[in-house]
Formats: structure tokens, sequence, C-alpha cells
């Protein structure tokens, strides 16, 4: 959920509040819809040793692109994985136009209101959520996800083993 982005999108009557988004979200009526199904479509799939998180990217951004290219039957020498690291940072996505939203359509994004990529960190929901949206964040998410058996970086956080 970025606000930002929310803030862009054409397709989204942005609310007047972090409040009003964080309801819209956990109700799944963002434009693209529940990020909770989504989720639990990802985890559908086959192969999920292969799914990862932007918090495993962030923490090991080489040995992702190595597990990335070990998936897709890639062998590359450590030079091309060194490039691969280099050019899918944050700060180098960031100021490459092709990874941000600049090049959609004025009728889908307005570039006026926001970044397409804002920070790049991992935790940030901490310095925006209530202690009472973080406490119903919880509780929703523990509620729809329960029964995957899998844990995410972002368990720890809300201390949500979904085993119990």
């Amino acid at each position: 959920m970025n606000p930002c982005f929310s803030k862009m999108c054409n397709s989204y009557e942005y609310p007047m509040s972090f409040e009003q988004l964080l309801k819209d979200f956990l109700n799944g009526e963002l434009p693209r819809g529940s990020w909770f199904e989504y989720v639990q479509g990802c985890m559908e799939m086959k192969d999920m040793e292969n799914f990862i998180t932007y918090e495993e990217l962030k923490q090991d951004l080489p040995g992702s692109v190595r597990h990335l290219c070990q998936f897709l039957g890639q062998d590359l020498d450590d030079e091309a994985v060194s490039s691969v690291v280099q050019n899918a940072s944050f700060t180098a996505m960031q100021e490459n136009p092709m990874c941000s939203s600049i090049l959609l359509p004025a009728d889908i994004t307005d570039q006026t209101k926001g970044q397409f990529l804002r920070k790049g960190i991992c935790g940030d929901w901490e310095n925006h959520f209530t202690v009472a949206q973080s406490e119903t964040f919880g509780r929703i998410y523990r509620d729809r996800m329960q029964g995957l058996n899998m844990t995410f970086p972002w368990d720890r956080h809300w201390d949500l083993s979904l085993s119990g």
C-alpha cells in the first residue's frame, strides 16, 4: 500500500486520510483489488521455494539474483551478477525512467501528485500506523492468511505466526 502511488493513480479516488486508505486496503477496495487474495493466489502456484519477497531482496540482493538465475537455468558469472545487482538496486531503479510510472499516459497517473518509487525501505509502516491500526491490520491479516503454511519476513513485525 503506497500512499504516494495511490495519490497518483487516476483510477482511484484518493481518500482524505491515511485511515481511509488503510480501510480501503484491508477491504480490498483499491483499483487492483485485494492484496490478501493476490498473496493467496501466489501461494497456490507451484515452486513456491522460488517466491522472493521485497524484504528478502533488500536483505540479500546478490543471493536473490543467484537464486533467480538458478531457477531460470542461467549461469551468470560474478561480473554479470554484480551488474544485475547494481542495476536492480533501489537507487538505480529510482533514477531510471524505465522503472518509474513516468512512461504511463497522463490518464493513468498524474506525475505531479507523487512518486512511483517512494523510499525503498522495509518496515516504514511503523512510521504511519497507529497502535490501533497495527492491531487491526494484524487481526485481519491473521484471519485472512491463516492456512497458508508459510511464514513471511513481515510476520515477525506483528508477531503473526500463521501456524497458530
